[in-house]
């Protein structure tokens, strides 16, 4: 276990989605113990209600830390190049791109490898409460680290085109690079495994990715040997991320079911 009394030696990382919540707590030595909790919501309640009684329920919340971190795996996003970017623009670039609501604020992250800005949105409610309970947290949509750190494994492969393809419970996300340089990235609902591989077979179509020389590599928390058997029917060059192999430097590598957005952040840092 993690030795709380410690605390400001540590980084709190929060991961808040629709299919539950979870946080890690470590420290940039991998010889430091880590550990990662989850915490289900009610998908009857919205998500600042949630967010509230997981405040109140959870003791390690309250101490004080080196570094908080708040991640928000959402599907509305938009990225936009960095050199497109404003400031002042923020919404307007947003909501040229995702039908507007109400009630909500928009945060960005500037992405210094990918060279992109990833507009997120977070209802407000929400954004008080966490803002309230860690005043100094910083906030990420989960797509941005993976974004990074899938931008520098990229640029350190040998070159060839690749897709990645990050497997959630609701949602598959699609990262596609091309001569090292970020593509695309967007992320699709889907329930089940034959609507993610349908997406993913239709973005490979549709960038006229070549079935024999380029990559496709998958992660999920679940076992994707039978996805990976059947999508080499169409695409000869298969590779299945290994959290143990791939991220061997943190002290989470050891603790099971980390989500790949909370890894990629702390391989970034």
């Amino acid at each position: 276990m993690t030795d709380l009394s410690q605390s400001t030696r540590h980084t709190l990382s929060i991961r808040l989605s629709a299919d539950g919540f979870s946080f890690s707590i470590y420290t940039s030595s991998p010889e430091d113990k880590a550990s990662f909790r989850t915490f289900r919501v009610n998908p009857q309640h919205s998500m600042a209600a949630n967010v509230k009684e997981f405040l109140a329920q959870t003791e390690e919340l309250d101490r004080p830390y080196r570094e908080t971190n708040i991640l928000i795996h959402t599907s509305r996003y938009t990225s936009v190049p960095f050199e497109l970017y404003e400031d002042d623009q923020s919404e307007t670039l947003f909501y040229q791109n995702l039908p507007r609501q109400n009630n909500e604020v928009i945060l960005c992250n500037i992405l210094g490898k990918s060279n992109v800005a990833v507009l997120f949105s977070l209802d407000k409610l929400t954004h008080q409460l966490l803002t309230d309970h860690f005043p100094k947290a910083r906030f990420f949509a989960s797509i941005s680290p993976i974004t990074e750190y899938l931008t520098i494994r990229n640029r350190q492969s040998a070159g060839h085109n690749e897709m990645y393809s990050i497997f959630h419970p609701r949602h598959v996300d699609i990262l596609v690079f091309s001569h090292r340089r970020l593509t695309l990235v967007n992320t699709y609902r889907a329930s089940d495994g034959s609507d993610k591989n349908y997406y993913l077979l239709d973005v490979w179509k549709q960038l006229d990715l070549d079935p024999c020389t380029d990559r496709l590599s998958l992660y999920g928390t679940r076992p994707l040997e039978e996805t990976a058997g059947f999508l080499k029917t169409y695409i000869k060059n298969i590779h299945i991320i290994n959290p143990r192999t791939e991220f061997t430097h943190t002290a989470m590598n050891s603790v099971h079911e980390v989500p790949f957005d909370i890894l990629s952040l702390i391989s970034c840092e």
